[in-house]
This record gives structure tokens, sequence and C-alpha cells, in this order.
């Protein structure tokens, strides 16, 4: 069963939602305000502060690498714990930390049309995504993300990468599934991203061509694709036997924690 989604409660963070409001095979409800989804905070308008502060957000994970934070830092929000949990720290895999510069550039505009053309941007983002299953420091980041929810730190909680779309949504797509979420609505909430985020990024794409290069090519990088997810549920059923498996084995969050998640995010009362 599916339900109505609402626009991100802070319009200059368009791909921000909230995780809650799905239902699950049993009948239960995602809990709503308790775990948020989100991208990084570079275009969070002045006059949206108070908006975002009223979600009452007590921990921020950050997925994204050193480097991304260094360019765009999260904000300074007072009594907010901010925790680094970089994903892709055991890839060779480079995430530009700044979008709308690297794709202004002429010199980084000729390199993406090289590397972006044909199926390579889909092929290359799907190997990325079965990284996700298995590099240790992408193990150990969803693994400390689980670990938080679970009482390390305080909830309500957001996590976020730069676009909220890959390093985010598996997160988002793995503790729906855990949850029982039919794989429709998981995907759904997934593609949920073109959207929000990729509307907003225009300007980007306004850039990119203006600086020589093909906007199509832009779109299966800045946006998502099922393919995506297919690539990490493939990478999960091959290597650790399904989602269960994979929070047991690969994240080390066995049976008796993944119900205190349920106990966290699950509303069970069906009135």
């Amino acid at each position: 069963m599916t339900h109505s989604v609402a626009p991100s409660p802070v319009s200059t963070l368009p791909n921000l939602r909230d995780l809650g409001g799905w239902t699950t095979a049993d009948g239960a409800t995602v809990r709503s305000g308790v775990l948020y989804r989100s991208t990084d905070f570079s275009s969070l308008a002045t006059i949206d502060l108070a908006r975002f502060e009223a979600l009452g957000i007590r921990t921020i994970y950050d997925l994204r690498s050193a480097v991304e934070r260094t360019a765009l830092p999260d904000p300074d929000l007072g009594g907010v714990v901010d925790i680094h949990l970089d994903v892709l720290a055991d890839s060779g895999t480079a995430i530009p930390a700044n979008l709308q510069n690297y794709f202004s550039d002429p010199a980084s505009v000729a390199m993406a049309t090289k590397e972006l053309s044909g199926s390579k941007a889909k092929e290359l983002i799907a190997g990325t995504y079965r990284q996700m299953i298995t590099l240790p420091s992408a193990l150990n980041a969803y693994r400390a993300l689980c670990r938080g929810l679970l009482g390390e730190h305080e909830s309500p909680s957001l996590f976020h990468c730069t676009t909220g779309k890959d390093r985010t949504g598996w997160a988002a797509a793995a503790l729906l599934t855990l949850m029982g979420v039919a794989k429709d609505d998981v995907y759904r909430d997934y593609l949920l991203t073109n959207e929000r985020l990729v509307p907003a990024l225009k300007p980007v794409f306004d850039q990119f061509g203006a600086a020589g290069g093909n906007p199509d090519l832009l779109v299966p990088v800045l946006g998502v694709d099922a393919h995506y997810l297919d690539a990490a549920f493939d990478e999960v059923a091959a290597t650790y036997g399904g989602i269960e498996g994979y929070f047991t084995d690969g994240l080390g969050v066995g049976p008796d924690d993944q119900e205190g998640l349920r106990r966290l995010l699950l509303d069970t009362d069906p009135r």
C-alpha cells in the first residue's frame, strides 16, 4: 500500500523527506518524524533555517567524503550532533565536492563527456552501488548509522550525502526493506529523487551545456535509475542471501538489533 508523499518541509532542500508513512506487509506503518533523508545543506536558505530546526533533528549522519565535507560543511546547529560516516572511503570513486563548480568548468566538462558517453555512466554508478554493499568503509558507515539509531545518538535523525540519492538512497532502501515495506514502495521512495532533485539542479545542467557538454549526459549522474538499486539488491542477494543476512553478516546488526530498529521505526498500532 502506498501513501501520498508530502513535499519537502524545507523548500530550499527539495530532496529532504521523512522516511515515515510507508505501510509494511503486516500492516504496520513506518513512523513519521523519526528519520529523515536529505541532500547536503548548501542550498539551505537562511529564511528556511527555522523550518528545518522545527523538525527537531538531534543527530545528522553525513555519508560524504572528507573532501566533500571540507568544501561544503554541514551547518553548525545548536544541540545537533554531526556524525561523519564516509561510505566510499575505500573506493576509487571520486564524488565532486561542489557539483555546480565541477560541471561548469570546461576541462571538467570535457573529461565528464568522455567518461559518461554511451552507457558508461549507468554502468559506473551501478558498480558503485555494488561496492556500497561490500566495501569495508561502506559496511562500517552503515553499521554506525544503525548503531546510532539504536541508541548511541538521539533521534529524530537525518542522514545525507551530497545529492541525497546514492549513498543516502541505499541507506533508505535498506532500512525500508528491513521494515517490510513492499519493493514497489521502496523503489517509489528511491525514484522520488527524479521528481524532487533533478528539476532543482537545472542550473547545473545549464552550466554544463554552456561549458560545451551535452546536458543529457548528466541525467543518469544527477538522477536515479531503478537499475542502480537493482544492482545493490542483486549484490545483497549474492553476498548475504537477502536483506536480513546483509544486516546480520554485513553490518553486524543481528536479529535482536533488527527488532530494535523495527521498534524505533514502526508503529504497529492499527489505529
